[in-house]
C-alpha cells in the first residue's frame, strides 16, 4: 500500500473523527447520489446493497466483539466477510452516480483501506488469542471462501440476539431509510 494512503489509514485521530461524525457524512453523500443519481438502476442498487446487509447481517448474528474469537456462521468460511458485506452494501449507492467511474474510484479507495484494517484487526486478534487466532488463520482464508467448509454445521449459526447486540438492526434500517431518502430528495 502507498506511504500516503498508509498515512491516511494510521491516523488515529483522523479514523476516530470518521466514525463519530459517519451519520452526517453519510446523509451528505446522499445528496449528491439523490440530485444526480440514475434511478434507473434502483432496482440492481437495491439488489447489492440488500445482498450486502445480508452478509452483513449473517456476521452481526454470529459476533461476539471483543469477547470471543467468532468461529461460526460466515466466520467458518472466510475470516473477514463484513467487509465484503460492507463493500457490496455501499456500492449500491455509488453504482446509482455513474457505474464505471464511480465503482472504479470507490473499489480503488476501499481496497486498500480494507487491507489495511484487516492487517490492523489481525494483529489485535493474534495478541488476544495467540496460538487459537493462529489455528483458525490456517484453516481459514483471509479474504476468499474455504469452500470445502460449507456443509458444517457452526456454517448455519446465526442468533438474533448477537444481531441485535451488534445494532444490525439499525444497520438494515438506516439503509432502507437512505433509499427511501434518496427517492423524496430526488422528488424534491
Amino acid at each position: 500500500m502507498s506511504g500516503a494512503l498508509q498515512a491516511v489509514f494510521s491516523n488515529k485521530a483522523l479514523r476516530t473523527w470518521l466514525f463519530r461524525t459517519r451519520f452526517l457524512l453519510a446523509a451528505l453523500a446522499l445528496l449528491p447520489v439523490a440530485r444526480f443519481g440514475h434511478l434507473e438502476r434502483l432496482p440492481l442498487a437495491i439488489t447489492l446493497s440488500l445482498l450486502g446487509q445480508v452478509i452483513q447481517g449473517w456476521c452481526f448474528g454470529a459476533l461476539v466483539k471483543n469477547r470471543e474469537l467468532s468461529i461460526r456462521g460466515p466466520y467458518v468460511l472466510v475470516r473477514n466477510p463484513m467487509y465484503l458485506g460492507r463493500y457490496l452494501l455501499i456500492l449500491g449507492f455509488v453504482i446509482l452516480l455513474d457505474g464505471v467511474w464511480a465503482t472504479a474510484a470507490y473499489t480503488a479507495l476501499y481496497f486498500p483501506y480494507m487491507l489495511y484494517r484487516v492487517k490492523r484487526e489481525e494483529n489485535r486478534l493474534r495478541r488476544m488469542y495467540h496460538e487459537r487466532f493462529e489455528d483458525y488463520c490456517r484453516s481459514v482464508n483471509r479474504f476468499w471462501p474455504t469452500w470445502r467448509r460449507l456443509g458444517e454445521p457452526s456454517v448455519r449459526f446465526f442468533e438474533a440476539r448477537m444481531f441485535y447486540d451488534n445494532n444490525g438492526h439499525w444497520n438494515v434500517l438506516l439503509t432502507l431509510a437512505a433509499y427511501v431518502a434518496i427517492g423524496v430528495l430526488r422528488r424534491v
